[in-house]
């Protein structure tokens, strides 16, 4: 079976290879893409010293962080936006009949390396923050540092595949899924401090947005929590993307279980 998808995937791989001027030039947009959140930051802090008490160079860590770990998830389970239109045209229904699990084929149907672009740009920032960031260095924050991106992406992961399964149930549940999904990326690229209210709880802890950049952060640079939360969060970001992965798993689940097709 893991044959199957990586076949998929290959073959994905040498059509949008084929065309080098074409995959440049996407790749580009999107680094283009990531770089004008980037532009967004440093016109901010033009006028201002910090953001929710956070330096330029906190933010551009929260910042990088974020985008690689979003990059990497958009890349990987991106297609899965796709799901209204395919329960829209009963395709969707073609993609049950195989001997294939449906959420899998659906993502490797359509893997877009383009996407990388944005992680290329996030990356950059992520080094040049490093270069110039007072982190004291330690075999724990080096784990840290590696593991940060991808649970993070674990999170975005679930959060795109959790928020388009109500397509099973709304005609046209993408914009609602967009506006979870990338508006979670905005809210992951700055400190949480920056918000508050009823939208820092929800897309800090109940969606887990958080443990995307934000508590990772504060372990890299050796900082308490400004909110007063404990120090054992700063290292929860593993342990949130294994439970956000098991709760989107089994929201898809149960909308699988219940999908009676389209009747077309």
């Amino acid at each position: 079976m893991a044959e199957a998808y990586s076949s998929l995937i290959r073959a994905q791989l040498r059509s949008q290879l084929s065309y080098r001027t074409s995959f440049l030039l996407n790749c580009l947009a999107q680094m283009l893409a990531q770089a004008n959140d980037l532009l967004v930051i440093v016109v901010l802090f033009g006028r201002v010293a910090s953001l929710g008490g956070f330096g330029v160079q906190e933010v551009l860590l929260v910042y990088a962080l974020s985008g690689i770990a979003f990059g990497l998830a958009d890349m990987v389970v991106g297609n899965v936006e796709q799901l209204p239109q395919y329960i829209r045209t009963g395709r969707f229904d073609v993609v049950l009949m195989r001997p294939m699990g449906s959420l899998a084929q659906l993502c490797a149907s359509d893997f877009q390396l383009r996407r990388l672009g944005r992680v290329v740009t996030a990356l950059g920032v992520l080094v040049y923050v490093l270069s110039i960031s007072d982190i004291h260095w330690t075999p724990i924050t080096l784990l840290l540092l590696v593991i940060t991106p991808v649970a993070g992406a674990v999170i975005f992961g679930s959060i795109f595949i959790a928020s388009n399964s109500l397509s099973f149930w709304l005609i046209d549940g993408r914009e609602l899924a967009n506006t979870v999904t990338y508006g979670g990326n905005y809210f992951t690229s700055y400190p949480v401090t920056v918000f508050s209210g009823w939208l820092r709880v929800f897309l800090a802890y109940v969606i887990g947005g958080a443990f995307v950049s934000y508590y990772p952060a504060l372990a890299l640079l050796g900082r308490a929590d400004p909110l007063g939360g404990p120090d054992w969060l700063r290292f929860s970001a593993p342990v949130v993307a294994l439970l956000a992965a098991l709760a989107a798993g089994t929201v898809w689940r149960f909308a699988i279980r219940h999908y009676r097709g389209t009747g077309s």
